[in-house]
């Protein structure tokens, strides 16, 4: 069952780049584009439910990420991802990550990060030292610019970098985003419009955020098999 093992590369399996220093603040703020987007600003208690599906309406997992309060206003970030695929009542495959983002107003601080890839374990830990983000990681040890956006999908500033930071492994992830328009999506049966990116790194994927700038979908092509992500509702 080795082709759906592709479905773990939407949260951080890519082309890596290590940074050779922190660099200047503008050369930090440059990882993300001028021309991004206010974020969503998420509230304490917020949720984004995905069910997760291949080939159509095969359900194989859900992708869960929840909003907290943390010290002194701090935001916390949880994301649970589940995917499991098999044979009547044999598991094939099986893939988890938990992690941790810790954000000081629009500024990720701090990540935890740990994953289960079919037995494979890989792991990220950072947090601020200076003026860089620490990170050591399975897939990457060494010092990234602060104001680097991690792989978790909900912050649309993601598909305004150049590089993004994998919450799975470390790895920071050479990106190339395409704007391809607005389309009309069905969440829970309701219209919804939203604005399509196609994010390519190692694997092609597209992502929609609606007008309030809000995670709403997404979906790639791995061996064969279409996985699609779909809101339970809207949040």
């Amino acid at each position: 069952m080795k082709h759906v093992a592709a479905v773990v590369a939407i949260i951080g399996i890519g082309s890596g780049v290590a940074f050779a220093d922190s660099g200047t603040p503008d050369q930090q703020s440059a990882l993300v584009s001028a021309k991004a987007p206010q974020p969503w600003s998420p509230q304490a208690g917020d949720e984004i439910r995905f069910d997760v599906f291949r080939q159509g309406d095969k359900k194989f997992g859900s992708h869960i990420v929840k909003f907290d309060s943390g010290q002194d206003g701090q935001l916390i970030v949880t994301s649970d991802v589940d995917l499991k695929a098999g044979l009547g009542p044999i598991t094939l495959f099986r893939y988890s990550l938990d992690s941790v983002e810790t954000w000081d107003e629009d500024r990720l601080v701090a990540l935890d990060g740990q994953t289960n890839d079919d037995g494979d374990t890989k792991r990220v830990t950072a947090s601020v030292k200076g003026n860089a983000l620490e990170v050591t990681g399975s897939g990457y040890s060494g010092e990234v610019p602060l104001g680097i956006i991690p792989s978790s999908h909900w912050n649309i500033q993601q598909v305004f970098s150049k590089a993004i930071l994998s919450t799975e492994n470390g790895e920071i992830l050479d990106t190339s985003v395409t704007r391809l328009g607005t389309d009309t999506i069905q969440i829970n049966g309701k219209p919804v419009e939203a604005t399509h990116y196609r994010l390519v790194s190692d694997l092609t994927v597209d992502l929609w955020y609606d007008d309030q700038n809000r995670w709403v979908q997404l979906s790639f092509e791995a061996r064969g098999q279409k996985i699609d992500y779909r809101l339970s509702r809207l949040y």
